[in-house]
């Protein structure tokens, strides 16, 4: 058959099939011209495209004209077809008229029902013909296809960063914009992104869905439920390529990298000083304002840091000590503590002097050590100009220019300075003399 023409003599938006004259064409393809003869479509000015009915030609202008005809009664938004507005307008209502009929699960729109179905049948339409994966979405299948081909076709006005999903890119704008639009009904509290606001309205409600079979704890989101079940298998998927250390958090290796780059991205803007993590920035910002957040209920004793609020209470009022060596049977009340206890047993002594090769259980061990190459003395007496190679010898030395004698004996009540000295005098008192008749 010969090529097909389009031609539209009365209506530039209507556009009648056509076809070339050719007197070898079969009866079956003289009837196949008789009916798309009269077959008419609807052409856009604008952009070309056709429809096969009027009504979605009109649908299809309102994207050149940026007419929104049917508005949101609660929140004002508005809507280029009605049928979008009556799926928005379920999101207010909490409507979800599409019900599953094998776990009762309920869904605002079809389509979302039709792609869950895909879990209970295991139907997986959309191949990769790049790798053979199979996908239940065919968004998910387009998303995954781009990772074969390295597009990412959604890129960042502002900074010129792109992203594979345009649902990625609308997330980040909203980190040029600020833009927080779920609003959390309780508290107020609002976020950027929609499943950050459903995770938190859980804290309202107690709901904690998601539950560790090793242990029973219970947790709000199944990422944390994830993570925490490493703790029970030791897995440690999250390896350093500098050092080959492994982390169980993808977090932990990205703050752990900035030992070896050195980068010291969260800026303090009272004094300039910089952190690597965000954490210590929110803890040193502290020190400029004063807060201190966290006290003690039986002393009053208040704490930049809650972890220190802890050690001090178990340190000072509880005794407890929940970290138990299970080789020695020794317990702590610091889990850092335990750690370097089982250095002890396992010889692992990881921090190595880079001058002379000598090694170290802990960390602050080393640095100290290597003061004894340098030479250094950074804690100095503002009474006297002495220097000190350890902050504890400073505080010993200081006791000289105040007079204070912390250690007192629980014998005679003298009191010491130092601890050591303490220790050498409660000795006299432990002596016994020799038996009598026997020389010495």
């Amino acid at each position: 058959m010969s090529a097909l023409w389009l031609s539209s003599p009365s209506d530039p938006g209507l556009t009648t099939v056509k076809c070339e004259e050719d007197t070898s064409w079969s009866g079956e393809d003289l009837q196949s011209v008789a009916l798309l003869e009269v077959k008419k479509f609807f052409c856009c000015p604008v952009c070309g495209k056709r429809f096969a009915q009027r009504h979605n030609l009109v649908k299809h202008q309102r994207i050149h004209s940026g007419e929104r005809p049917y508005a949101c009664g609660q929140c004002g938004k508005s809507f280029i077809q009605k049928q979008h507005l009556t799926k928005h307008q379920r999101l207010h209502t909490g409507e979800r008229p599409y019900v599953c009929q094998v776990c009762g699960r309920g869904f605002s729109l079809k389509h979302n029902l039709t792609t869950h179905l895909r879990i209970h049948t295991g139907e997986k339409p959309y191949p990769c013909a790049e790798c053979g994966k199979n996908f239940s979405r065919r968004q998910t299948f387009i998303n995954h296809y781009r990772i074969h081909t390295g597009q990412r076709p959604h890129e960042c006005p502002e900074c010129g960063r792109s992203f594979v999903q345009k649902q990625h890119l609308t997330k980040h704008l909203r980190v040029h914009s600020g833009e927080r639009p779920f609003v959390c009904g309780q508290c107020d509290r609002s976020f950027s992104m929609k499943h950050n606001l459903f995770t938190h309205l859980k804290i309202h409600s107690g709901e904690k869905p998601f539950s560790c079979s090793e242990c029973g704890k219970n947790f709000i989101q199944k990422q944390h439920l994830t993570k925490h079940l490493r703790l029970h298998s030791g897995e440690r998927p999250f390896s350093c390529q500098h050092c080959g250390k492994q982390f169980n958090i993808k977090h932990n290796l990205v703050t752990h990298q900035r030992t070896h780059t050195g980068e010291r991205p969260f800026s303090c803007l009272d004094c300039g000083k910089t952190f690597n993590r965000q954490g210590i920035l929110n803890m040193h910002r502290r020190t400029h304002d004063g807060e201190r957040l966290y006290a003690c209920h039986q002393c009053g004793k208040r704490f930049l840091q809650k972890k220190n609020l802890t050690k001090h209470q178990r340190r000072t009022h509880t005794g407890e000590k929940p970290f138990l060596c299970t080789q020695c049977g020794k317990s702590f009340n610091q889990k850092h503590t335990l750690i370097n206890h089982l250095r002890i047993h396992s010889g692992e002594r990881p921090y190595s002097c880079h001058l002379c090769r000598k090694s170290f259980i802990q960390k602050q061990h080393l640095t100290k050590h290597v003061r004894l190459h340098t030479g250094e003395r950074p804690y100095a007496c503002h009474e006297c100009g002495r220097s000190f190679s350890l902050k504890h010898n400073l505080t010993t030395h200081q006791r000289i220019h105040t007079g204070e004698r912390p250690y007192p004996c629980n014998h005679c009540g003298k009191r010491f300075n130092r601890r050591s000295i303490l220790l050498s005098h409660e000795r006299t008192h432990l002596l016994v003399p020799p038996p009598a008749g026997r020389s010495r």
